[in-house]
């Protein structure tokens, strides 16, 4: 008897909470994810003292979760989507309902984008704190902090839907999702037939025995893949979260230290994931600098995905972020040194007595 080496995703966990009923888990961890970061920042307020209104802190995150929704949207919908969808149903960019077969069909908002949703919330967030004449880098390493807690549950979320998996894998601990099939007119699962692979091929066939799959009597195989909603949920959000609450909140040298340290700890993370998480239809590898034969098992270091440019330049930026805000703390050092060291009037007329 083979034994088998991957897990099944779990037959009971579905994405609806209540069959039946437009409540989803994804929903209700996003709702999870704002609650920790927004008492994660309520801690750090109590911590420092600060001299702020309830509620100040409560319409900051209104306004930065409006910001995070627009811009998670907008880049889901406009970098992310299959060419044309939105176009052929423009309404569906913020309509969760989709026309099938001349019906209306709820669907939910599919597809968010983090690097969108990172954008609009800073947008948003700077702008309210300029308007509440706040510090822009002490809020914001307080908002990092608490964010990227709150990130784990929404990466939860996308695994608890079954999207956003990895690449094929014959770890141990390689998943198979549920293959996608219409049921009552409705797309139910989460592999699309692009990502099944024909039983006569040779390569499938061997994958498949390495894993103990058995495909006799199979035409379209799918394959364990890498839980990446489960690596992102511990590497960028616990991880992350772990190094900014334990290592930098009591320790930073200056504000802002913890926005750049967040900025490239994410990128850093998500480079290395996107590795083995499965691209984006149409989108795969718009940097292709090794030609593979079978890119659905080869790999190369030097293809990078749509997600690694993106976290790329995230890394970039946050190391600019560093310097950034380290030069103008020193500069204001230097302007509060100069200040007690310059004589006072009184002090000069001491002296010419």
């Amino acid at each position: 008897m083979q034994i088998l080496t991957f897990i099944s995703f779990p037959a009971w966990l579905r994405p609806e909470i209540i069959p039946g009923l437009p409540l989803r888990w994804y929903g209700l961890m996003y709702l999870v994810a704002f609650f920790v970061a927004y008492q994660m920042v309520r801690i750090q307020v109590k911590e420092k003292a600060l001299d702020v209104q309830k509620d100040d802190v409560l319409n900051m995150f209104f306004w930065g979760i409006v910001g995070l929704l627009v811009g998670a949207r907008l880049f889901a919908v406009t970098i992310y989507a299959p060419a044309g969808e939105y176009l052929r149903q423009p309404w569906k960019i913020i309509l969760p309902v989709t026309v099938e077969g001349g019906k209306l069909r709820f669907t939910g908002l599919a597809g968010m984008s983090y690097h969108g949703g990172l954008l609009g919330a800073v947008v948003a967030v700077i702008i309210y704190l300029r308007i509440k004449r706040f510090s822009i880098p002490e809020w914001g390493d307080m908002i990092v902090t608490g964010s990227a807690l709150g990130y784990t549950f929404g990466r939860l979320g996308n695994f608890i839907n079954g999207e956003l998996y990895g690449r094929i894998t014959t770890l141990a601990w390689g998943m198979i999702f549920r293959p996608q099939q219409i049921v009552d007119g409705r797309f139910e699962g989460h592999v699309p037939p692009q990502h099944l692979y024909p039983a006569s091929e040779p390569w499938v066939q061997e994958m498949a025995a390495k894993v103990g799959l058995d495909i006799s009597g199979t035409r379209m195989v799918n394959l364990p893949r890498h839980p990446s909603q489960l690596y992102e949920a511990f590497f960028e959000g616990i991880v992350l979260w772990a190094v900014l609450w334990l290592g930098f909140r009591k320790r930073k040298a200056f504000p802002g230290q913890m926005m750049a340290v967040y900025v490239m700890g994410y990128g850093f993370f998500r480079f290395l994931i996107e590795y083995v998480r499965q691209p984006d239809l149409g989108i795969e590898f718009p940097i292709h600098l090794v030609k593979l034969s079978n890119p659905a098992i080869q790999f190369s270091p030097f293809n990078f995905t749509t997600g690694q440019i993106l976290n790329f330049i995230m890394i970039l930026i946050g190391i600019g972020l560093y310097f950034l805000f380290k030069s103008r703390a020193d500069r204001l050092r230097e302007q509060e040194s100069n200040k007690a060291e310059r004589p006072t009037g009184r002090k000069l007329r001491k002296k010419i007595r």
